[in-house]
């Protein structure tokens, strides 16, 4: 098996370690051309140990650009300066840069495009509404054009390597599939196949310099991708590429959240490996060590990783140390990653700001008293605002962490506890491992009076999920699954709003042996909040469940049983025709509004003391936003300690 620090030899080309940042944007691109800050992403994700780094969102041709001008388009020659600026910046940190070039084909990504989608035959894609107007061999002879200029720019601007991107069902994945690719050449592999060929052919002879890799995948078979057997007979017909990336998925499935906890291609990595020769990189859901060691223990030559990048673009590194403890784990939420508003960002990742450089924005509600003075902190609450904000300052002050529960957690323990979401318990188990200087004192209410001393003080003590007429709550249910008892019908009132607290409901009802789910909601879908991949995951799951949604409808009246053997009536309204229904159930429960816990005791009784409000003590929002916010705080102390010191 080869270890993780093994150096690996791809053509002209030497990897320091078997560790691969894969493909993926800073989102720091406008006009199709890259921004300020998009380097500066680029250095960081380098500069924490990969050998290589592999940078995607770099489209060849004018049909395959959508309006929002956030791919780089690299046939045009004003992309080669932002090219340039983004290999060196990957170069001076010693990994390899290569550039993933792409074509969507039949794909829009769901964003309006200023042309018209292009397919190698005229078969609908099930994510888009109208098929693809089908390629003639003009096309298919200008789109080889602009796959040779696209990698003679990204040679141009500095880059080692160019990897096609022949995966998730875009353009040469659907030259690759019998179920996309009706041509009349494509009876067979080696006829579907020969594209590749002719790209590989075409860009050596333009950039014999350029190591030249391809990407492909497994799954989506019926529509534009590869089973294993059929990637496996595909695989010895690549031989001419320098190394080969296998991945998993297609559009809105390739990027898998948390209810994925097995890497797809582990227990594929033999048969895999006797495919080909090439240097293989796997990739898609390694989080751990002892996954990557799996993989190359199975065959893998690299391992591959994006998300885990973004969320510590140090973890090759502290994997090579064996700090695997210290690692900032990606949780797989999917959550800011993947909606580019307004670039990539990451929801456990304070440090990562819009546009690749600075830090996430945040504002902590900062009570107008002076600055606190020596290096006591109190943090009253353990939930993720403080638990970011005891982990930054433990190191350097006197940090004592307040909880009123019997575990450090908060929301976040509740949402880790729901079915399929165990993603937060890793960023839990972090924290844990890594808050140790801090005095942590658990199942203690603190009091204005047992702050005494203290010369900086942040309320992090989260919200309340406000339940109706005695039902239960969704926190409930997730904490407690015993509330739920098996055999019984439920009804569950959404709030309308479609996020995982509805979601951790449903799953929890129906792991605790529920025999129907009713779920009443008062909008026109169930779970729109939650991130794409999410909702297709979630789908699969619940096919074949006892889950029932009615859409358009609140609940106006519930009348309880007077024993555990009667039911309870839920009385029901259709928002739009306003007429009302009735359901019998076992077990009523309600997704309740989540309310800041009142934390004025603090403001009124200390009021020489400087306080900051962060999370959801402030205002009840997501994960992200109370780990910016314990950050911004901690950096808020830090910087006045610093200023103290200098003056």
């Amino acid at each position: 098996m080869a270890t993780l620090s093994a150096p690996l030899q791809i053509g002209a080309l030497r990897l320091v370690n078997r560790l691969v940042a894969t493909a993926h944007g800073s989102g720091a691109v406008a006009g199709g051309l890259a921004q300020p800050g998009d380097d500066e992403y680029w250095r960081r994700c380098a500069g924490g140990g990969a050998a290589m780094v592999i940078a995607g969102g770099t489209v060849v041709s004018p049909e395959s650009t959508n309006r929002i001008g956030n791919t780089t388009e690299a046939w045009r020659p004003e992309a080669v300066p932002g090219l340039s600026k983004r290999a060196a910046a990957i170069a001076q940190e010693g990994a390899i840069p290569v550039c993933q070039l792409v074509h969507l084909g039949r794909e829009t990504l769901g964003a309006e495009i200023w042309g018209h989608p292009i397919a190698p035959s005229g078969i609908r894609s099930p994510r888009e509404p109208v098929r693809a107007r089908t390629m003639t061999e003009a096309d298919i002879d200008r789109v080889v054009d602009d796959f040779v200029v696209s990698a003679r720019h990204a040679a141009e601007a500095g880059f080692a390597a160019v990897e096609l991107h022949a995966a998730h069902g875009y353009l040469l994945a659907q030259f690759l599939s019998a179920a996309a690719n009706r041509r009349a050449d494509a009876g067979t592999i080696s006829g579907r196949v020969r594209i590749l060929h002719r790209l590989h052919a075409a860009i050596t002879d333009a950039c014999a310099e350029l190591v030249l890799g391809v990407r492909v995948s497994i799954d989506g078979a019926e529509e534009a991708g590869l089973d294993i057997d059929g990637l496996c007979e595909l695989l010895p017909l690549l031989e001419m590429f320098d190394y080969i990336n296998v991945t998993a998925g297609v559009r809105t499935t390739y990027v898998r959240d948390m209810a994925t906890d097995v890497p797809p291609l582990l227990t594929h990595g033999a048969r895999l490996r006797a495919a080909t020769t090439r240097p293989l990189l796997l990739s898609q859901a390694f989080r751990s060590r002892d996954d990557i060691e799996s993989a190359l223990d199975a065959g893998a030559d690299l391992v591959g990783m994006a998300r885990p990048y973004i969320a510590d673009p140090r973890i090759a590194e502290k994997l090579l140390r064996g700090e695997d403890a210290a690692i900032r784990p990606c949780v797989s939420c999917n959550e800011d990653c993947r909606t580019f508003t307004p670039a990539l960002l990451c929801s456990v990742n304070p440090e990562l700001g819009p546009g690749g450089s600075g830090d996430r924005p945040a504002t902590p509600l900062r009570l107008g008293r002076r600055p606190g003075t020596g290096d006591r902190v109190a943090i009253i609450g353990a939930g993720p605002a403080g638990l970011e904000a005891a982990l930054r300052l433990a190191p350097t002050h006197d940090v004592t962490l307040f909880e009123a529960g019997a575990h450090i957690g908060g929301q976040l323990r509740a949402a880790a506890q729901a079915p399929h979401r165990q993603g937060w318990a890793r960023l839990l188990r972090f924290y844990q491992d890594n808050i140790g200087a801090a005095t942590l004192r658990l199942e203690h209410s603190a009091r204005p009076a047992d702050l005494d001393g203290f010369g900086e003080i942040i309320i992090a003590t989260g919200a309340t999920e406000i339940s109706a007429g005695g039902a239960f709550c969704a926190t409930e249910v997730i904490l407690d699954r015993d509330k739920i008892r098996p055999g019984s019908r439920v009804v569950v009132a959404d709030d309308g709003f479609g996020y995982w607290s509805s979601v951790g409901v449903i799953e929890s009802a129906l792991a605790s042996g529920a025999t129907q789910v009713t779920v009443l909601v008062p909008g026109p879908a169930f779970a729109p909040s939650i991130p794409a991949e999410g909702r297709v995951q979630l789908r699969k799951r619940l096919v074949g469940r006892p889950v029932t949604f009615v859409v358009e409808a609140a609940p106006v009246e519930v009348t309880r049983a007077q024993d555990a053997a009667a039911e309870t009536l839920v009385t029901y309204r259709n928002i739009l025709s306003g007429s009302t229904s009735q359901l019998s159930c076992d077990q009523f429960v309600t997704v309740g509004e989540r309310v800041a816990r009142d934390w004025q005791p603090f403001a009124r009784e200390l009021p020489h003391a400087r306080i900051q409000v962060i999370g959801d003590a402030a205002v009840p929002r997501r994960v992200a936003h109370a780990i910016a916010e314990g950050y911004a705080a901690a950096r808020t102390i830090t910087s006045s300690r610093r200023s103290i010191t200098a003056a």
